[in-house]
């Protein structure tokens, strides 16, 4: 993707009008329990994208002109999904608890220290970053589509709907940047595949209690359908250079969600969501 195409990205941004949002209609349908537990988990890792970016800037992304501009509309847009959520929630009639975000886990700490100095030493350390985003901006809108299919919720699915529009195109600039910096490099090939296999989860780990993050992963990719879904976002990424056959999300899945999505939450906002 060139400047004019991020710059194209940025013209087709449009924070989430509440507007459009059937409020009122919201209380009317029921929301099933493991559909709130699995909204509530979104609606923080969507809040927590500050710390993302606070993370990234730290880095050679700033550097780039093409990934600072879409940094950009990615804050504003991601920001935005957060906070329409919580509004569907608080609609629903489970507001949402705000947490502070300055204070960070231990791990998320040596993780950002770590980030941070492979980017200081790697000038291809952007590949990584772009492969990482592409494998959870996919994973983000495909759990999206499954939450919206699962909760039967009809104002949901309308507002899921307009999330995934702006979750698809941030895919696609990940993706683009990814194949293309991959494909430069076989060096980039060979420590992004090691990084990816060694160290990626989902979306929210090490954010959300390792509880919450397989009920959601179990509870949206288990299953006939939920299966074929972690296999299309695999198959999907697996056409990045240096990819082919690496493990991604099917083989999360089999690893750490052995015990049924319905689970009851184990602390944390799970416990909330159903209280």
């Amino acid at each position: 993707m060139n400047d004019f195409d991020v710059r194209t990205l940025a013209s087709r941004s449009r924070i989430f009008d509440p507007a459009v949002v059937d409020w009122q209609s919201v209380p009317r349908h029921r929301l099933p329990a493991p559909a709130l537990r699995a909204l509530r988990y979104m609606q923080d890792v969507e809040s927590h994208t500050v710390i993302y970016l606070r993370e990234l800037l730290s880095t050679r992304a700033v550097d780039d002109a093409e990934m600072a501009g879409f940094l950009a509309t990615w804050f504003y847009e991601e920001t935005a999904h957060g906070r329409v959520i919580a509004q569907f929630l608080a609609a629903a009639g489970y507001p949402v608890v705000t947490r502070p975000r300055a204070a960070r886990r231990l791990s998320e700490r040596v993780e950002a220290l770590g980030i941070a100095g492979i980017a200081a030493c790697w000038r291809d350390f952007p590949a990584v970053h772009m492969t990482w985003g592409a494998i959870n901006e996919l994973t983000t809108l495909t759990g999206y589509r499954r939450l919206a299919e699962l909760a039967g919720h009809p104002v949901l699915a309308d507002l899921l709907a307009q999330i995934m529009r702006d979750e698809a195109r941030h895919f696609g600039f990940y993706y683009e940047q990814a194949a293309r910096r991959l494909s430069a490099s076989a060096t980039a090939r060979r420590v992004t595949r090691v990084l990816v296999t060694r160290f990626w989860d989902p979306v929210g780990a090490g954010v959300q209690p390792d509880s919450e993050t397989r009920f959601l992963a179990a509870y949206l990719l288990g299953g006939c359908q939920g299966r074929a879904a972690a296999q299309m976002i695999d198959r999907t990424i697996r056409r990045l250079p240096g990819l082919e056959d690496v493990p991604l999300v099917e083989a999360w899945v089999g690893r750490h969600c052995r015990e049924l999505a319905d689970t009851p939450p184990m602390g944390g906002l799970g416990a909330a969501a159903l209280s």
